[in-house]
């Protein structure tokens, strides 16, 4: 028998209504910020991650699934803004418009060990807004961010955040590590003592205990950066005092992507354990021209849709709730279910009915496993009074209806539904 590939996971019917409800949603909410759409492919050129992440990054030297055909290598997508910093450029869209705002939805690919919130196919719901430099623009991702959780009952998230700075506060923040860690090196894990010779960077971003216990005592504060970086950052912090968004400011914060300069954040819950970000982003000033476009600021963050789902702490939803289900009991009556269902589709009211055969009983009880709400019972006697019998599964309440009332009874009650 097939099985799935680990690290994957088949969305059942009984999920997919979850994962819909949570979209339209985020669809919804980034409307309202006036965020469109793009839908990159899920495939790219191998070589514009290892440009855009970094060839020394976690994802580049272990986790992405490389294809090779022929004399070319590609890559399925580990993440989404560098494909969309390609889209952006390639379609020349920055000439249409010189700012640009953009959400997208879909599947990302990591080769890693499969554990809790972490698979190898997971899915990203995220905007990036390309063509400014405002620290007002970073106010508006984390806020949108924060709306976004709050719009899905989300609680108890702290959002975290930091500067790093520009690439020369970067460059003088490698060298106060290396400074700091430079008698610490042996006690850092075997991964983490690359990453000092490599790029020293992404040792903050290790998750081992032992290497947090190093960062955590190390004396970083906000040093490293220049007067306008400075400034930028105490806009931000202003713009979200203003808004009332709760943040913690974490020097040691960095994102473990090379593109990231000034703003970096993250989303977090304790719910989720060791892998406890529900959301991060941040900004990448100098991504789009060093990927070939002009030279604008940009900024980005993206969600965990499988995280979302963790902490959102409700179960599974259906559409059943609002099903019509017709029962049949006899040929002409089938014939008359038929006409039935495409009126009430007509109208907007979903409905379904019995394809097997079932007896009455049998029909009722695959009604009730469905969930639906009302269940419309058509037979011989109400062919002859040209009516239906409408039953209430919820409180078993039965009673007949006309059928040239059935469509607005029907609207008016399923409105209802909780």
């Amino acid at each position: 028998m097939w099985k799935k590939i680990p690290g994957t996971k088949d969305i059942l019917p009984e999920e997919a209504y979850s994962w819909q409800k949570i979209e339209e949603l985020t669809r919804r909410i980034f409307s309202l910020y006036n965020y469109q759409e793009i839908r990159p492919p899920i495939i790219e050129e191998e070589s514009l991650f290892n440009r855009s992440l970094g060839k020394n990054t976690e994802i580049v030297r272990k986790q992405m699934f490389v294809i090779r055909n022929k004399e070319d290598l590609y890559a399925l997508r580990p993440e989404g803004t560098a494909s969309i910093v390609r889209a952006y450029i390639e379609n020349n869209l920055d000439k249409q418009m010189s700012f640009r705002k953009f959400y997208y939805l879909g599947p990302m690919f990591r080769l890693e060990r499969p554990q809790k919130g972490r698979l190898r196919q997971f899915h990203h719901i995220g905007c990036e807004a390309i063509g400014s430099s405002d620290a007002d623009l970073d106010v508006e991702l984390i806020s949108l961010a924060d709306k976004i959780l709050e719009g899905l009952s989300i609680a108890d998230y702290q959002i975290q955040l930091n500067s790093l700075g520009c690439a020369k506060d970067k460059a003088t923040l490698t060298k106060i590590l290396q400074k700091e860690l430079k008698a610490k090196t042996k006690k850092l894990c075997p991964d983490c003592q690359n990453r000092f010779k490599t790029n020293t960077l992404r040792v903050l971003d290790c998750k081992k205990e032992t290497c947090q216990e190093i960062i955590r005592k190390l004396n970083l504060q906000d040093t490293h950066l220049c007067s306008e970086c400075k400034l930028h950052f105490a806009k931000v912090k202003a713009g979200l005092d203003l808004l009332g968004v709760n943040y913690e400011v974490i020097p040691y914060l960095v994102r473990g992507l090379d593109y990231y300069t000034r703003t970096v954040f993250e989303i977090k819950h304790p719910a989720l354990g060791a892998q406890d970000a529900l959301a991060a982003g941040g900004r990448y000033d100098n991504l789009v021209r060093e990927l070939g476009g002009p030279d604008v600021g940009a900024m980005g963050f993206a969600f965990g849709m499988e995280r979302l789902l963790l902490v959102r702490n409700q179960k599974p939803e259906t559409r059943s709730q609002n099903l019509v289900y017709i029962i049949s009991l006899g040929e002409e009556a089938k014939k008359e279910s038929l006409k039935l269902l495409a009126e009430l589709r007509q109208n907007g009211i979903p409905a379904d009915t019995d394809y097997e055969g079932k007896s009455l009983k049998g029909a009722l009880r695959a009604a009730n496993d469905l969930g639906v709400r009302y269940v419309l019972i058509i037979g011989e006697n109400e062919l002859k009074k040209n009516v239906v019998t409408l039953k209430d599964m919820t409180s078993g309440e039965q009673r007949e209806i006309k059928q040239t009332e059935l469509i607005s009874y029907l609207t008016e009650r399923l409105h209802k539904v909780p």
